[in-house]
């Protein structure tokens, strides 16, 4: 979605910089050592300037597509709930955990992303549009197409 030009004399600033700011999501997808699908996903939030980190496993691909639609979902419409008890509540962060357990989602208390993730920026507390999560939806299919590739060459090579 297109961010609409600022035509002098109509509108505010803060109005202009509100609708300019996007939720930006990184999400990755990788298997784990028990063969479910663990899919990551940061958020970055810039009308509070805070990130998010959150992870889901999923026992096959599908689901783990179906979780994420949910997830970014949930994500979306619950910034500011998110917010306050994940920051401005940080001592609290309990809350926040069972919060997000709630929904089927754990904190993600790792410090590094992986570099290779899909990207999605939405504009705060609007639906998921079903064409973002096509493409989406193949880049994380790539990513474990590429990963089972290595991991078959490393064997092979072996």
């Amino acid at each position: 979605m297109a961010t609409r030009a600022k035509i002098p004399g109509i509108g505010d600033a803060n109005m202009t910089a509100r609708s300019s700011a996007r939720n930006d999501y990184r999400c990755t997808i990788d298997r784990n050592q028990s063969g479910k699908y663990c899919v990551r996903i940061q958020v970055h939030y810039p009308r509070h300037a805070w990130t998010l980190g959150i992870f889901f496993l999923a026992s096959s691909f599908d689901r783990a597509m179906k979780k994420l639609e949910q997830a970014l979902d949930f994500l979306q419409h619950q910034e500011e709930k998110l917010w306050f008890w994940g920051v401005d509540r940080a001592e609290d962060m309990g809350f926040s955990a069972e919060f997000l357990k709630e929904a089927g989602l754990r904190l993600d208390r790792r410090s590094e992303f992986p570099r290779k993730a899909t990207n999605v920026s939405l504009p705060p507390e609007r639906q998921v549009p079903a064409f973002v999560l096509g493409p989406m939806r193949r880049g994380l299919a790539e990513s474990i197409e590429t990963s089972r590739e290595v991991s078959r060459g490393a064997a092979v090579g072996r």
